[in-house]
This record gives C-alpha cells, structure tokens and sequence, in this order.
C-alpha cells in the first residue's frame, strides 16, 4: 500500500531554485528540514489523506497542513463552497454575510465566545488578544508558559516551542528587550509557579496565555490541578485566562479543549481547523470583554482581509461537515488506533520513547516520559527522531518534521493506511 518514496530529483531542485529568492527556501521555518537534515519536499497536489510531491510520490499525510485539514484534502463540500464563493469575488474590504455565519457558528460552539473578531492568522489572534487583555484590565504584565507557542508576537516570542524551539532559538534577535520586560515566563504544569507569579504582581498581570492542548512542543496535556489552579487564581486576581486553542480548537473537540475539559477561559484564539485550509485565525470572549475592540471600544485592531469572503466559505463548510456528522468519533478510533499501534512497535523495538495523544493529536517521542512539560521534551532524543523522520518518509509516511510537533489524524484516514503507518514504523524503529 506504502511504496518507497526515496528518490525525489524534482523537489531537490525546487528547493534549490526557492532558496534563491525564498530565506532558507521556505516561507514558514516549521516547513525547514533544519531538524532533521535533508532537503524539504515540495508538494503538488492532495486528495482525501493523500499528498503527491513534484515526483509524483505519494505519501500518507499526518501534517494536514499543521492541522487545519481535519477533513482531509479536498472534501467535496469544501470545494464545493470555495468554487461558489468564487463565482462572486476573492475580496470585497466589506462586510459580507459569511463572516457572520462563521462568527455564530464559532460561538454556538465554544462555550467562552459570546462575540468574536476574525482576523488572517493565529499570529494575529494571538497579538490582538494580548492587546485586549492589556486593554480590558489596565495591566502591563502576561503569563506564558515555556515550550507554548502564540505566533511569531513579540512579547510572547520567550521561551517559545514551535520553530523557534525546533530552531534552537526560544527567542529572536529583533525583539527589543522592552517588547518581553511584561512577559512572565512559568513551567507548564506548574500551578506552585503559578500562584508564586500572582503572589508577586497581585494587581498587575492583565492575562495567562497557554495551549490547553500544547502542540508547538509535541503533544503534552495540562493535569486537572493545574487547569484548577489556573481557572482560580486568574478569576481571583481579576485577570484574563487566554487558551491559544489555534491548533486544538474544533481538533480534540467540536467546541475545543475547553469543551472537552470543562473549563472555560475569558478569552480564546482560534485558527486553522476554523479556516479549513484557508488563512483564518480568531479571537473571542464574552460580549462583555469584546466589547473593548474596536470600533465599539478603543482596543485597536484591523485588517484589510480580516473575514475574507472565500475563507469564510471554506471555514463555514468545514465545520457544518464536523457539527453535523459523526467526524469526532471516526477521529477518535483511528487516532487510538494508531496509538496503540505505535506503542506496540516501541515495545517489541525496545526503543526508549512513548506516545501521547489527546484526540486526533499525537506525538511519539523519543524519551521514556511521560512528557509534562517543556523540560521534559528536551530531553528526547532528537537525533533518532531524525533517523526516525526519514525512515518514514522513505516509506511513504508524511510526519511533521520535528521532535517538537503533532501529528495529525484526518476522517479521511482509513483503518488501512493506520495498520499500514504502524508496519512502516515498526520497520524504522527496529533499525533504530
């Protein structure tokens, strides 16, 4: 089912030609095969959970574009709602009806929106929910936790996971000191940290940023008291506790990790699985604290193609498909299957490494674990992940190239390309 994928001419010499005009031939660092050597393949086309590169090999795809494509490539219904938006404009630099069907669709989901503003990119969601938070609450000072990443923002660009992390780089030169002098950076699952952070500021942290689901460090999910400690202390303090649910929200759950969780932030960043492939980040909150923004309230923020007319399209069909079929179940067997599959192999290799996963997320990391925090993902071994990396590749499987990163399963996925990625990893980590 899986054929060797091991001669790639054609993307060797697209890489080349890219890195003429292109910094290090790629436009996103997490594309960059910096982590594991060897030269990026460029992509020509997908269907369904398939990817073909520019040699025309396939490849069974677990990157879904770093998560957005939950649906797979190219579902019917998707396409179907791009080519009708089409048919009217790209762009109108006005308000158009979609952006308030993805906007109440958005809402009727995710228990902590009550009103939300669309912008271009997660990195955006992320910068304008800073911003809010500062501007709702009249405070300087922000709580982020190492290995989280919320886009390339400055003031939350300490310590951060993702390509920076992968990059060697947990911050990056341009970057003013005073841009980070208000950011607080804690350990994840930490809440004696935590609550040591609001001892000393008790009236001066405007909000708490975290990935409820981490992803931009590999998979690594907050325990209960640390999601207790963090619900009870921000709403003691009178700050905002943020998610940055852009990769987990509508992934781990039709209305994200705090749905699956139980616990509801003040404010909340989307992006990705809300775009369906598209470029679409979010931020929202109550009525009450979006009422803040612009040009209701005096927290600035705009963008030319903020609720672009396609995007709203394909976003607003991804997630009819997720809210009205029986998506989350088939995502949450193939995922355990896959899982349990991937366990089992590490097993019989005697490999040190261990699997986790929340939904349809997972990551196998080359350390004993559990992994609970960035420490502990550091200590993986990176270099047989490598190995790891390219021995799948060679076989077909299409893995997030990055200890550092999730994998992604889409609907599209079948029972028998889950058993088929399990028989190639176990081939790969018995070499290992």
């Amino acid at each position: 089912m899986l054929a060797d994928t091991s001669s790639r001419p054609q993307s060797d010499a697209a890489f080349a030609r890219a890195q003429k005009v292109i910094p290090g031939g790629v436009n996103s660092p997490a594309r960059a095969f910096g982590a594991v050597g060897g030269t990026p393949v460029h992509m020509a086309s997908g269907e369904g959970p398939w990817l073909t590169d520019v040699d025309g090999n396939r490849y069974v795809d677990f990157v879904g574009s770093w998560g957005p494509h939950i649906l797979g490539h190219r579902h019917p219904a998707v396409m179907e709602a791009i080519a009708d938006a089409l048919t009217r404009s790209t762009s109108f630099g006005a308000p158009t009806p979609a952006e308030t069907e993805l906007a109440e669709l958005v809402v009727e989901a995710v228990p902590s929106v009550g009103q939300v503003r669309m912008t271009n990119s997660g990195t955006e969601a992320g910068m304008s929910a800073v911003r809010l938070a500062r501007g709702a609450t009249g405070r300087d000072k922000v709580v982020k936790f190492a290995g989280n990443y919320h886009g390339h923002v400055d003031s939350l660009l300490v310590s951060a996971g993702s390509g920076a992390l992968t990059l060697g780089h947990p911050s990056s030169p341009g970057v003013p000191a005073g841009c980070t002098q208000d950011t607080i950076v804690l350990d994840y699952n930490n809440p004696e940290q935590l609550e040591t952070a609001f001892k000393k500021y008790p009236d001066g942290i405007a909000g708490v940023f975290l990935e409820p689901v981490c992803g931009n460090m590999g998979v690594v999910t907050p325990t209960e008291e640390f999601l207790t400690a963090l619900r009870d202390l921000t709403a003691k303090h009178g700050a905002l506790l943020a998610f940055d649910e852009v990769m987990c929200g509508f992934r781990v759950a039709y209305g994200g990790a705090q749905a699956r969780f139980g616990v509801t932030p003040d404010l909340t960043m989307l992006g990705k699985v809300i775009g369906g492939g598209m470029p679409v980040g979010a931020y929202g909150g109550s009525a009450e604290v979006m009422q803040h923004v612009s040009p209701v309230g005096s927290v600035y923020q705009a963008g030319t193609l903020s609720g672009n007319p396609v995007a709203m399209a394909c976003g607003i069909a991804t997630l009819k498909a997720l809210r009205d079929g029986d998506v989350y179940e088939r995502l949450e067997n193939l995922a355990a299957r896959l899982e349990a599959g991937l366990t089992d192999a590490i097993e019989n290799s005697g490999v040190e490494a261990c699997v986790q996963r929340v939904g349809s997320m997972l990551t196998l990391f080359f350390t004993e674990g559990p992994v609970e925090n960035l420490m502990d993902a550091q200590k993986s071994d990176v270099e047989r992940f490598a190995k790891y990396f390219h021995g799948m590749l060679d076989r077909g499987v299409y893995l997030p190239c990055s200890q550092y990163e999730a994998m992604f399963v889409s609907a599209a996925h079948t029972e028998e390309l889950i058993d088929a990625t399990v028989a190639a990893a176990k081939e790969v980590l018995a070499t290992l």
